[in-house]
């Protein structure tokens, strides 16, 4: 093909034009089968239920065969470089996504791939699932422009790309996080050379008054496991309960990217209750992933290869 190959490792490789696309797309009723009589490879260095789910869905309601590997099998800088596994990879496939623990491994990836390279996770961002929390968000409100989030707890990579997300959209963020575990500089800094605005403080409360929906994450993600205890200590007071909801607007929605770790970061009765939309967005991934296949190989980001 003539265009360029298009990766998607941050939200923000959308423009918010792309990105209101992919959403329109996540929702098209009959897809056409762009990926009919192609393959899709998913490299799993970290374990995944929704992930690999979402993903794999996507690839075959487009037509396409999705073959998922384990680390141990393809060995990333250990059995192979990265760069000449991507090689490899991009002869057989129409797209290659990774779930890595290092984000450079997925930048080396993509520098050799000559087909599009997609992060379903890295250490650094999480732009599938923050792609699956603007559709369920837009789906909840009818638009995104001018609406309010609160994130509360840990300022990881979810939050990253879900903060980077809302600035493409018109979002307002506002971030609570205890000291030390505060959203950085670089991500602040690119969400407001996005016309972003977004707030950062140490206090639940005053992140989620007034907030249209209320997010968190766990604690303690994947290879922090010996941090968890300490971890708990730190973040005691930032557990989203009913208290906490009842700050933000009147029916704000509650929004996890699970597993959630009840009594914890969040409350049974919050994540289990009527304004918990966590199980509507975990089948959005699948649905945003579909939407973001349609557009690199459909739409006005047609991937090479």
């Amino acid at each position: 093909m003539s265009r360029a190959v298009r990766h998607f490792l941050e939200i923000d490789d959308l423009a918010p034009a792309e990105l209101a696309e992919v959403l329109d797309l996540a929702e098209r009723p009959d897809p056409p089968e762009v990926l009919a009589g192609r393959g899709v490879a998913l490299v799993f260095e970290k374990p995944s239920l929704r992930t690999r789910n979402a993903t794999e869905m996507a690839v075959v309601q487009l037509g396409g065969h999705p073959i998922s590997l384990r680390a141990d099998e393809v060995g990333l800088d250990e059995r192979e470089p990265a760069p000449d596994a991507a090689r490899a990879l991009s002869r057989y496939h129409a797209a290659i996504g990774a779930r890595v623990f290092e984000h450079a491994r997925l930048e080396a990836m993509a520098a050799a791939a000559a087909v599009p390279v997609l992060n379903l996770l890295s250490d650094r961002s999480h732009p599938a699932q923050a792609l699956a929390d603007l559709l369920t968000l837009r789906q909840q409100w009818g638009s995104l422009a001018g609406r309010r989030v609160a994130w509360v707890g840990d300022a990881n990579n979810v939050c990253r790309s879900l903060v980077l997300g809302a600035a493409l959209a018109g979002v307002e963020v506002r971030v609570a996080t205890p000291p030390g575990f505060a959203l950085d500089v670089a991500t602040l800094d690119r969400a407001a050379a996005l016309g972003g605005r977004v707030a950062v403080t140490t206090r639940p409360d005053e992140a989620v008054e007034g907030a249209d929906a209320v997010a968190t994450d766990v604690w303690a993600s994947m290879g922090q496991e010996a941090e968890a205890a300490a971890r708990r200590r730190s973040f005691e007071g930032f557990g989203v309960d009913a208290a906490l909801m009842a700050r933000a607007a009147p029916g704000a929605t509650f929004l996890h990217c699970l597993p959630a770790h009840r009594g914890e970061e969040v409350a049974a009765d919050v994540v289990d209750g009527p304004q918990s939309v966590v199980w509507q967005q975990a089948e959005n991934r699948m649905h945003a992933m579909r939407g973001l296949l349609l557009f690199l190989f459909a739409g006005s980001g047609e991937g090479g290869g």
